[in-house]
């Protein structure tokens, strides 16, 4: 009876110890790393791991911040730190859906659909993919990663 005792409770600390082993599944909507980094899907932009990857490779500091909200879109964004500006990021289910937010902006970026808006800066509207990105401000450098990753903007000032 002892050692059946004796099996039972080694069986089970070594199940608990593979268990305390195991890798965690992070609920992140991201590949991480153990040290918190973005991993790489690599190639094209076509939504927020690649964007990030792009501009890294271009040799931008990239960090991702805080959620961000715009009434006139239908998803919510990401804001990303690209060489400390910050940058709106929103990634659509599909490019047809990111397509339909896209086109109510106008060519200025003044107003998007029926919402007249007071940028605080120049805005900047970019597209690729499933990821519509909003810089509001006017730095060159930013400005330069944005296009070379993401192409012309294709509304904005």
């Amino acid at each position: 009876m002892k050692h059946k005792i004796f099996s039972l409770v080694s069986l089970l600390m070594v199940a608990m110890l593979f268990t305390a082993c195991a890798p965690r599944v992070q609920a992140a909507d991201i590949p991480v790393t153990d040290t918190g980094a973005i991993t790489s899907h690599g190639g094209l932009v076509d939504d927020y791991v690649s964007l990030i990857d792009a501009l890294r490779a271009a040799g931008a500091t990239v960090e991702p911040g805080d959620t961000v909200e715009q009434a006139f879109f239908s998803v919510t964004g990401q804001i990303i730190k690209v060489n400390s500006a910050d940058v709106q990021v929103f990634e659509y289910e599909s490019a047809e859906l990111m397509e339909a937010d896209a086109a109510q902006v106008a060519p200025d970026g003044g107003s998007v659909g029926t919402s007249m808006v007071m940028w605080m800066a120049t805005p900047h509207f970019f597209k690729a993919g499933r990821v519509l990105v909003l810089y509001v401000g006017d730095d060159a450098a930013v400005l330069d990663l944005l296009k070379g990753v993401l192409g012309e903007q294709f509304a904005g000032r």
